[in-house]
Parts: structure tokens; C-alpha cells; sequence
């Protein structure tokens, strides 16, 4: 079944007073960058450093209280797997998170600060979704998916609300959005939550861009997914079947960023922005300032999804390209 808007709209009541409502921010150096209005939305401010918060507790607040004692299992190179570990917190429940071994020292230490239990896998050889079943055979619980999944994308999908709302506060009409694509829950739910009041593109790195070629081809295909790339919260391969449900009719088009793009956006974000993003949630900010999508005399609102980078990264980055 897909998520609706009124399931976004139930989602932003049953979060609130959980998830922090994130500004929506003006860029004077990026309205110079490109001659048109850039405003952020800044989810690298949410709890745990991302916007994979609002959709884990949107999706565990609808568990039966007579299944919560059983905890939930989930799997995530890092984002998610805070955002979970952080959502059961809330209710009191346990997590155990399927994590791939090289996943950020951050996203770990993370992870594993707020509660959870963490079962890590080698990425290049095991199966994490094979890892979690047995986990579920063994304990018990419910799987909390990454972005296939309704309620999930419906979580997620408040980050459209809001953008809408604060941009006709100030009486600003948004152009553009541009978001930040993995397996592709927060794009379909923003997508849907903004409808037609304003363009929505999906933007990937190189090698996994899944929703682009997907649009292309008018169903679900794979990216080649290999080499890695620096941007591992954005390493799905393909977009979830809800998500691209959802999205395919919705979106204007699909971008493509290197990892050059993605790092000097990060270095950008840090030096000009005073901002911590890592390269994933950095995705929206690469596609802009390598010019993939025109802004000029356009408001064009950027999603920056999160902040959770090592900082060896962001050293790197800066050294290179500040």
C-alpha cells in the first residue's frame, strides 16, 4: 500500500514534540554562487544527525504495544541505524542493527551510544538483509526497513511539509527542490508531500543512481554500484518499490554527482557554510554548485539530509578543495 499525503500529515502530528522541526535557512553566499534565492534544510539539525529519525519513529510509534517487548531489528550503514536506535529509545524499546564492518567510525560509535546492539557484516560478501531475517528468526521483533516502506516514507516525507510551510511564512514560492537519494524514502516522501507547488529532483552519486536510470527506463533497474563511493549513505543501488511508486510520477528528473562533487561540497559546506554535512547528505549542494541544474532568478531550496562525517573526511575534503 502507498503512503498519501494524509499519512504525511498524520506523520508530522505523530512526531511532534520527537523529532526537531529544522529551520529553513537563507544562503547569501550561495545566492551570490548562483544569482537566484538558495534556502537549506539543514537535517543534518535533526536528532542524530539526520532525517532518518523522523521516519523511524513515525514507523515504531504505529507498533501494538503488545509487540514492542520484542524490540526491532534493522539494517543500515549508519543513518538509519541512529535514527532507529534513537526511535526505539523513545518508546523504550531494544535494537539490534545490521551494520556493515567499514561502515564511519562516527555512525558506529553513534549507533552503539544510543543502546543498540550492532551485529556487523562484511559488505563485499554477506547478505545484510539475509543477517537480519535471522536475527528476526531468532529473537523476535519487527524489521524497520531503510525506505521500503509506507509509514517510513511517510516520516520522512514531513521534511516536504515543513519546507512548504516555512517558504510561505516568508512568502517565498519555491522553484526547486533538490534531495539527497539512497534508496530513495525521504525523496518520494518529499516529492509527494510538495505534489505539484514545486519541482522535485533526485540527486545520486555516480555509479549509483538507481532513481535516474529508473526514471529513465519507466521501472526499477540497478546502477552498476561499484567502485564504492565516498557518499555511503547513498550506496543503494536501486530505489525501494514504494519509493519509486511513489516518485516516478512525481519528479522532474534525477541528477548525478562525482565524488569530486560531493567532496568539494562538503569542503564548501564547511568553509562557506559554517555547516557539517557529510558527502551524502552534501548530494544537493554537489549537483548546485557543479551547476547540474540552472538556479539563476529561481528559489531553489536544497536539502542537506546529513551531517554524521567522519572527520578524517572533512579534513580531507578541506585540504583538497578549500
Amino acid at each position: 500500500m502507498l503512503p498519501t499525503i494524509d499519512d504525511i500529515r498524520a506523520a508530522a502530528a505523530r512526531i511532534r514534540g520527537h523529532a526537531v522541526r529544522t529551520p529553513l535557512l537563507a544562503s547569501p553566499v550561495l545566492d551570490a554562487h548562483t544569482g537566484g534565492r538558495v534556502l537549506l534544510k539543514p537535517e543534518t539539525l535533526q536528532r542524530t544527525g539526520s532525517f532518518k529519525f523522523r521516519g523511524a519513529v513515525n514507523r515504531i510509534a504505529l507498533i501494538p504495544q503488545a509487540e514492542r517487548g520484542k524490540g526491532v531489528v534493522a539494517f543500515s550503514s549508519g543513518n538509519h541505524a541512529q535514527g532507529v536506535a534513537a526511535a526505539a529509545g523513545v518508546f523504550g524499546m531494544k535494537a539490534v542493527i545490521v551494520m556493515p564492518a567499514d561502515a564511519p567510525r562516527a555512525k558506529l560509535e553513534g549507533t552503539r551510544s544510543l543502546g543498540a546492539e550492532i551485529v556487523t557484516y562484511d559488505r563485499q560478501t554477506e547478505d545484510r538483509e539475509a543477517i537480519a531475517a535471522r536475527v528476526l528468526a531468532e529473537r523476535g521483533g519487527t524489521l524497520i526497513k531503510p525506505f521500503d516502506d509506507a509509514q517510513l516514507i511517510a516520516g520522512q516525507g514531513t521534511v516536504g511539509l515543513e519546507i512548504l510551510e516555512d517558504a510561505g511564512a516568508r512568502g517565498v514560492r519555491v522553484d526547486q527542490l533538490l534531495v539527497p537519494c539512497g534508496g530513495g524514502g525521504l525523496t518520494a516522501g518529499i516529492a509527494l508531500a510538495v505534489g505539484d507547488a514545486a519541482k522535485v529532483y533526485s540527486v545520486e552519486p555516480q555509479n549509483f543512481n538507481g532513481m535516474r536510470r529508473s526514471l529513465d527506463a519507466g521501472a526499477p533497474v540497478k546502477a552498476p554500484a561499484t567502485p564504492v563511493s565516498v557518499a555511503d549513505s547513498l550506496m543503494s543501488p536501486q530505489p525501494g518499490a514504494i519509493p519509486f511508486a511513489v516518485a516516478g510520477p512525481l519528479l522532474a528528473g534525477g541528477l548525478t554527482v562525482t565524488d569530486e562533487d560531493l567532496l568539494a561540497a562538503v569542503s564548501f559546506a564547511l568553509c562557506r557554510l559554517k555547516l557539517v554535512v557529510e558527502p551524502g547528505g552534501a548530494a544537493a549542494l554537489a549537483a548546485l554548485l557543479a551547476g547540474k541544474l540552472e538556479a539563476r532568478d529561481r528559489t531553489t531550496v536544497l536539502v542537506l539530509s546529513g551531517g554524521n562525517a567522519d572527520f578524517a573526511v572533512l579534513a580531507g575534503a578541506v585540504s583538497r578543495f578549500a
